[in-house]
């Protein structure tokens, strides 16, 4: 056992989670029941023994459902929220007719924290879909814009124009 003193400091992340992958028994079944929920088209990948299909996101944390060995659905391991955006209603309204259940509707976090569901998709796998205040929404700062501002000519372009117009 190390003293705390012999622990290496680290850089404090802005993000601890990076990549996420959703087993499935049947990944044709499962990227159909997320594509509908989200209406998206994922892009499916045959990889060796493993086939994912790929969450699209060019930005931030991007995910795939995955079949495989080792690869089996659950709903009682780590839970993972995805991103309802603002449309959390909208994708739960998909999720029993695409092939899942609602397991807890939309229920308030609190004012600055949003709202959350859980829901069992097609494979069984618990998840949730987490919807962000639209209060802290508002409170975040928006960019000023500042008004395009010409410049007065200096005496050098004026002399110049006046010239020109003698001529």
């Amino acid at each position: 056992m190390g003293a705390s003193s012999s622990f290496k400091q680290h850089p404090k992340l802005t993000d601890y989670v990076n990549w996420f992958e959703i087993p499935a028994y049947d990944l044709v079944r499962a990227a159909a029941f997320y594509n509908t929920i989200y209406n998206i088209s994922m892009e499916v990948v045959r990889n060796g023994e493993f086939v994912m299909a790929y969450f699209p996101a060019e930005h931030g944390v991007g995910g795939a459902l995955i079949q495989g060995p080792g690869c089996y659905p659950n709903d009682s391991g780590v839970l993972i929220y995805l991103n309802a955006g603002g449309d959390m209603d909208s994708i739960l309204a998909r999720i029993e007719g695409a092939g899942g259940r609602i397991i807890m509707p939309r229920t308030l976090i609190g004012d600055q924290a949003g709202h959350f569901a859980l829901f069992i998709d097609s494979e069984g796998n618990r998840l949730a879909l987490h919807e962000g205040s639209a209060k802290r929404a508002a409170a975040a700062p928006k960019p000023v814009r500042k008004a395009a501002v010409k410049k007065a000519p200096g005496k050098k372009a004026v002399k110049k124009a006046a010239a020109k117009k003698r001529s």
